[in-house]
């Protein structure tokens, strides 16, 4: 199982660079590109409502879930 962050994708649809999604939100941009790289463990619910309100979208077009391959042993 994986949960894989597509913010580099939402802030090119929007056009807005990562230094202005930092600013606007109030995290640091090392903290922000930690999050986009998939470097933290986890996100507040306040940071990943804050992104999506200046992004104007849902969570879901930001977090992905790619299960696990599963294996057949039979």
């Amino acid at each position: 199982m994986a949960v894989v962050i597509r913010l580099d994708v939402m802030l090119a649809l929007r056009k807005m660079k990562s230094k202005e999604l930092a600013a606007a939100i109030g995290v640091t941009e090392a903290n922000l590109s930690k999050l986009k790289s998939g470097n933290m463990k986890g996100v507040k619910f306040d940071t990943l409502d804050k992104i999506c309100e200046v992004l104007k979208c849902q969570p879901g077009e930001i977090l992905e879930h790619i299960p696990a391959e599963v294996s057949s042993e039979d």
